[in-house]
């Protein structure tokens, strides 16, 4: 199979396993799930920037160092559990997860355990528990601030998408990695440096700024609401953005409050950050990344080079909170 992937550009699918696994109705659902929640509903859906385009990303990158087949596999059906609008979940089930969204890792396993990937794997003899296991790919997955295939193909997407970077921008990264000792390396520090600030740029300005803040709120109470009223139910969650949006909007004529909430999330009522009068308090998770680089025949972090990004990565790591006052 020929795929064109706005990162990784033409490339063949030649797997049986991932071929079945990308046709699967668990991982197709994911194309009408956007990677960013409300905020990319508009043209940025052009751009592919759903969680299918990411997860293929993420198999695309491990396939492309070479990787044993079960890692790839692990990161192509790493998001399958994300409910439509994506982090926005984690502002509607009220688990205490907003600070590190944690919601969609929370219900992982059991998610993909009812799925119809354990007989596809079952299949090529591949096994479930070892895929689930996250301890056995360490290129696929890290704990903030390292670098991991998950995040490397997010940003660099997202950056593409949101067109702080050019296509050959992100391809001159990406030849600059390499693996050592189950870690992502760069080969350059200036190029790791400049990642740094690119991540710092795309955290600050979509993955924890304001108008994310806002988004993640107002949908949050939309589908809460819509939840509690019985239009949609918890399982409805677990279609596409589109179809929530299609079964909660006929219930609007009728409801002032839900038009209300559906105003609120399309920016139709002013919004302000205030201090101590407020309606909403909302946190948003806050990422930042401390890459390792090369230096002669060792290994370095950026921070250990740059001590003035040390100071940055750590205020960068801490949760992002605001008060957002809303126009009467």
């Amino acid at each position: 199979m020929k795929y064109i992937d706005q990162v990784y550009g033409e490339v063949e699918i030649s797997d049986p396993v991932i071929l079945e696994l990308i046709n699967s109705p668990t991982l197709q659902r994911l194309k009408g799930v956007s990677q960013f929640g409300y905020l990319a509903l508009g043209s940025i859906w052009k751009k592919n920037l759903s969680r299918f385009g990411h997860s293929v990303g993420v198999y695309l990158l491990l396939k492309k160092h070479r990787t044993m087949i079960e890692e790839q596999i692990a990161g192509l059906i790493h998001d399958v559990s994300h409910s439509a609008f994506s982090h926005c979940i984690d502002y509607v089930l009220n688990e205490g997860s907003e600070k590190d969204q944690k919601h969609q890792d929370s219900i992982f396993i059991n998610f993909v355990s009812k799925s119809e990937i354990p007989a596809i794997l079952l299949k090529y003899n591949i096994g479930l528990e070892y895929i689930l296991d996250e301890r056995n790919f360490p290129l696929k997955e890290k704990e903030l601030p390292d670098l991991c295939a998950d995040r490397i193909d997010y940003s660099l997407r997202d950056a593409i998408g949101f067109d702080k970077i050019t296509k050959k921008e992100a391809d001159k990264f990406l030849e600059n990695l390499k693996i050592e000792n189950d870690n992502w390396v760069f080969k350059d520090f200036d190029i790791a440096k400049k990642y740094c600030r690119l991540f710092s740029t795309m955290n600050l300005e979509y993955y924890c700024g304001l108008p994310t803040a806002v988004m993640f709120s107002t949908v949050g109470k939309y589908l809460k609401y819509a939840i509690e009223k019985r239009y949609i139910t918890e399982d409805d969650l677990y279609t596409t953005d589109r179809e929530v949006l299609a079964k909660i909007e006929p219930f609007a004529k009728e409801d002032k409050e839900l038009k209300l909430l559906f105003d609120k999330m399309n920016n139709r009522v002013n919004i302000s950050e205030s201090g101590n009068d407020y309606d909403v308090h909302v946190f948003c998770k806050s990422r930042a990344v401390d890459p390792l680089f090369k230096e002669g025949d060792g290994i370095k972090r950026v921070s250990e080079a740059d001590k003035g990004w040390k100071s940055i990565l750590e205020k960068e790591l801490e949760p992002k909170e605001y008060f957002l006052k809303f126009e009467k």
